[in-house]
């Protein structure tokens, strides 16, 4: 049945769109596992920057076909941008390498409230108090979920720190120049992705060699290893496409807390796909705590002050601007 209504229209595109990040984020996680944990390549930081390649050679292509129109981005707009990007994928990699997996975990879960102060302090966003109690009952059931081991050290501690700020804060830029400069997902994406397919694949080796003592260049690239970094670049593509397209109509707070059901997926895959061990008791409290929690954090932040920008002025600008964004992507 076709939506009728617009509200029903943007329901419609927003659970496609959130379908399309589930479904690209978990697939590129499964190639990646196999092809870093089977095959050996363990050069994360080049892979992004050969992500991103291709993504740029996509974005290319739509633009001389004409699906995507000609956009303006102010060149240190970009470039912090990137720096905050970059910062966040070497973050992450490095915080995995420092830390426990235990402590990589909550470090993650760290993003949601991080991402809600940067809403508090530049959108003037107010939650209410259902809304924070869903958060915290997220945060809950997914650290019940992926917390086994909890060690920390100081050189680890920072790492973490370094890499939820820097995602928390590139999250919020891309709905912020999505907001400002009414940019849809891949006008937006055709601007950032060459800028971090060059910066990464120039650094990209030499911190890969810092963080895994091996060369890129040495790897035995064999025809399977070959074809799992292909298919780990064209899933990219929509997993790149795909968090613009989320944080441009839900914010950087939805988007981390939708974000947790990704971490049950790919729990629940890695049990079946990769010979884990069944789903234990507390595997499966978490997951009914985080879905729990992400149903009552759709239900009350969707009321009347559940969550609220106090100046109405920007609130519209917000919605108008983001109606030409949405307009963008559903042309693509």
């Amino acid at each position: 049945m076709v939506p009728t209504s617009k509200a029903d229209r943007k329901a419609a595109l927003d659970v496609a769109s959130w379908m399309f990040n589930v479904v690209t984020s978990v697939g590129i996680i499964m190639v990646n596992k196999a092809l870093m944990a089977t095959y050996g390549f363990s050069f994360a930081t080049t892979l992004t920057g050969l992500h991103f390649a291709t993504t740029t050679i996509i974005t290319v292509v739509l633009r001389w076909l004409g699906y995507v129109q000609p956009s303006h981005l102010p060149v240190p707009e970009l470039l912090k941008f990137a720096f905050f990007a970059n910062l966040s994928i070497v973050g992450m990699n490095v915080s995995l390498m420092w830390n426990s997996v235990g402590f990589y975990q909550i470090a993650k879960l760290c993003m949601i409230p991080v991402s809600c102060f940067l809403e508090v302090l530049f959108d003037k966003v107010r939650y209410s108090r259902d809304t924070k109690l869903s958060i915290v009952v997220v945060l809950l059931g997914v650290a019940v979920c992926t917390v086994t081991d909890v060690s920390v050290n100081a050189k680890g501690l920072i790492a973490a720190v370094i890499a939820v700020w820097s995602t928390a804060l590139q999250q919020y830029y891309v709905h912020f120049l999505q907001r400002k400069y009414s940019l849809g997902s891949f006008n937006l994406l055709g601007h950032t992705a060459p800028v971090q397919a060059a910066s990464l694949l120039l650094l990209g080796p030499f911190i890969d060699y810092l963080l895994t003592t091996k060369k890129v260049y040495a790897f035995d690239y064999n025809v399977i290893s070959v074809f799992f970094i292909s298919l780990s670049c064209i899933i990219a593509i929509g997993t790149n496409l795909s968090q613009f397209i989320c944080i441009g109509r839900f914010t950087a707070v939805s988007f981390q807390v939708l974000g947790h059901m990704k971490t049950i997926l790919v729990l629940f895959l890695g049990f079946f796909l990769f010979g884990r061990e069944g789903l234990n008791l507390q595997v499966v409290l978490g997951m009914i705590l985080a879905v729990a929690g992400m149903i009552w954090y759709g239900n009350a932040s969707s009321k009347p002050g559940g969550k609220e920008r106090r100046t109405p002025t920007d609130k519209s600008h917000k919605n108008r601007s983001l109606s030409d964004s949405e307009q963008l992507d559903e042309k693509v």
